[in-house]
């Protein structure tokens, strides 16, 4: 289904993860970040790109695995993104829901 999101019409499932990361960008995943109350900063952009970088090269992503990256601690990753981290993280980066996620 089509969503205005940022001004622009992009494409989601029902659960509102975008199906074709080449409609994402920054002021997308700006606007999801809003809608789930959270204010991006460089710590969060940060996580986004790692997020973003794992699926180009197809590694399934889990909380442990983010927890080992070292790019960010499981703690400081709820504390980023609250409720569901790893759900709203994937969504606000433009990519599909994990499947280590319900």
């Amino acid at each position: 289904m089509e969503k205005q999101l940022a001004g622009k019409a992009i494409t989601v499932n029902e659960e509102g993860y975008l199906t074709n990361f080449a409609q994402w960008d920054k002021s997308i995943g700006d606007a999801i970040a809003n809608e789930v109350n959270i204010e991006l900063t460089p710590r969060h952009w940060e996580v986004i790109n790692y997020l973003q970088e794992e699926h180009k090269n197809e590694v399934a992503l889990s909380i442990r695995r983010i927890g080992k990256s070292g790019i960010v601690d499981i703690k400081e990753f709820y504390a980023l993104f609250p409720n569901a981290p790893l759900k709203t993280a994937t969504k606000i980066a433009g990519i599909p829901k994990p499947a280590s996620c319900i």
